[in-house]
């Protein structure tokens, strides 16, 4: 066990510090360690620094905030229709859906806390300056990564900085979005500066690369192609990270320490567990615990491996009738598909009339209805521990730094070779060994680099920005759900493909680009606006 492991069961006391109420703009949290007894000694800082890494994800089942997010774009489904998140999905929500309301207050929960440390720390007069200035840059990356989902969330929302009166948090109002991004910028840019490289702390930790990488992601969701490019070329300078050959192992135990791997939310079995397993586990596994499934939409993205071509081209060589044979090896690694072997030992089956209880003809609640589960994450070793995973779940990595690179190069039109090999380092892992990509010409590069986010990313939260800065929601979002296409038991040789027809998801792109603020928030502050639509 890595020694950010064995210091997360300190975790939980020094979030004490700095727990919140669930309204995170209404107080200060009334139930913070006074600095009487605490902000003495430098144990109390770093217990406070690992406060605030407690913070990220859930501390019980963070796939409902990490793939769950995919689940409100096209390429997931979340399969309890009765839910909240399935309005969401749906894009039939209000202001006061309970998902718009929590992100919202997570998210604040985290910008409270960090700032609540950076404006304590100091009070630790014994800390070593060169640690003081490092868990500071950490608090700011952090509370950055918050702000940068709060804008690609809800738009414009307030800028907070310091700790709040509850007067204070009622007379807030929205800061536009130009001047967040500015924010974040300086607070990455500056942060980078004072952090240590990958490999120099504890596994876990924010790094110059998370920094540098955080920036890069943020200017990229901004639109400013030329500063993430510049943060992006400061990742690969490092020299410190690369792409891991298997693509696979990253996703279990054994890729966790791979250099890969930028920012990760360190879990582990028995101190910090979680239960993704049970979050994505197919239901002849655990019956009725699956939550969400994938959709036809990110399937049909996999191209065809030996040719390299999408399976809607003609000269790709498809065979509709064995659809996921020679395909992009990241779809076997990324979704159970009908055949693939359980870890029981089992042969998943989803075909209707099969009698198994993956059969997606039943009516059992969390049977998947488009016939897959998720693969990535459900690491087989953790099948008897379903709620006791350990394995880490990454919020960035150099993988999705390269692609920023090669994204933000194309869309400035420059383009030369670091771009395609910027893309083709993830094609080329030894367990995906796609065809390399040749092209130089922008429009066909451009559509190639958004089909390597989709499926690269896949069920790591990322799909909903990349719709909603790219502007295609209208076009890959409405319809009814869509899964696998099989043949017919009852007519060989006729495809049918399984559709939730009474599932239908809407997508206003007058409204739906951005959620509402939360309708209890502007109950409890009149200067707060709502975005349109709501």
């Amino acid at each position: 066990m890595n020694s950010y492991k064995k210091i997360i069961s300190i975790i939980l006391v020094s979030a004490v510090a700095f727990s919140c109420e669930e309204d995170i703009l209404e107080t200060i949290p009334q139930d913070r360690l006074s600095s009487e007894i605490f902000w003495k000694t430098e144990g109390d800082a770093i217990a406070a620094a690992n406060g605030m890494y407690s913070l990220l994800g859930d501390e019980d089942n963070p796939g409902w905030r990490y793939m769950g997010m995919d689940a409100y774009s096209d390429i997931a489904h979340w399969v309890l229709q009765w839910r909240a998140e399935s309005a969401v999905e749906k894009h039939t929500y209000d202001a006061s859906n309970n998902v718009i309301v929590d992100e919202y207050g997570y998210y604040y929960d985290l910008v409270q806390v960090t700032s609540s440390f950076l404006e304590n720390v100091d009070l630790v007069e014994s800390l070593d300056a060169a640690l003081n200035t490092r868990l500071k840059a950490e608090a700011r990356t952090l509370r950055a990564f918050a702000y940068i989902n709060l804008v690609m969330l809800y738009g414009d929302v307030p800028l907070v900085t310091t700790t709040l009166t509850a007067k204070e948090a009622r007379s807030v109002t929205r800061t536009p979005t130009s001047e967040i991004w500015n924010f974040v910028s300086t607070e990455l840019s500056e942060s980078a500066a004072d952090l240590p490289l990958h490999g120099e702390v504890e596994q876990g930790r924010i790094t110059r690369g998370a920094a540098y990488g955080l920036l890069a992601r943020a200017m990229l969701y901004a639109g400013d192609f030329s500063a993430a490019r510049t943060a992006a070329q400061n990742v690969i300078d490092l020299g410190v990270h690369t792409i891991h050959p298997s693509y696979a192992e990253l996703f279990d135990y054994a890729g966790e320490s791979s250099s890969e791997i930028i920012f990760a939310r360190q879990h582990a079995q028995n101190i910090a567990p979680h239960s993704v397993f049970d979050f994505l586990t197919p239901n002849s596994l655990y019956t009725q615990t699956c939550d969400i499934v994938p959709t036809k939409s990110i399937v049909d993205a996999y191209l065809v491996q030996s040719t390299g071509l999408p399976i809607d081209d003609p000269s790709s060589g498809f065979d509709p009738f064995d659809p996921y044979a020679d395909r992009d090896p990241r779809l076997h690694h990324s979704i159970l598909i009908s055949g693939d072997i359980l870890p029981n030992g089992e042969v998943l089956n989803t075909i209707p009339g099969s009698g198994t209880t993956d059969d997606i003809s039943i009516t059992a609640e969390n049977v998947t209805p488009t016939g897959f589960y998720v693969q990535k994450y459900l690491s087989y070793s953790d099948w008897l521990l379903r709620f006791n995973g350990g394995v880490n779940l990454i919020y960035l990595r150099y993988a999705e730094v390269l692609l920023t690179y090669a994204e933000a190069s194309i869309e400035m039109n420059n383009i030369d070779q670091t771009v395609l090999d910027a893309i083709n380092q993830l094609r080329g892992r030894a367990d995906v060994n796609m065809p390399l990509v040749t092209t130089t010409d922008q429009t066909e590069l451009r559509e190639i680099v958004r089909r390597e986010r989709m499926v690269e990313l896949a069920f790591e939260g990322h799909r909903l920005f990349d719709i909603r800065r790219w502007g295609i929601g209208q076009d890959v979002i409405p319809g009814t759900l869509r899964g696998m296409t099989y043949e017919d038991p009852n007519s060989p040789g006729t495809l049918v493909t399984a559709e939730l027809t009474g599932y239908v998801k809407e997508f206003d792109p007058s409204r739906h680009y951005l959620w509402p603020i939360p309708f209890t928030e502007i109950e409890l502050n009149e200067n707060l606006t709502q975005n349109p639509g709501f």
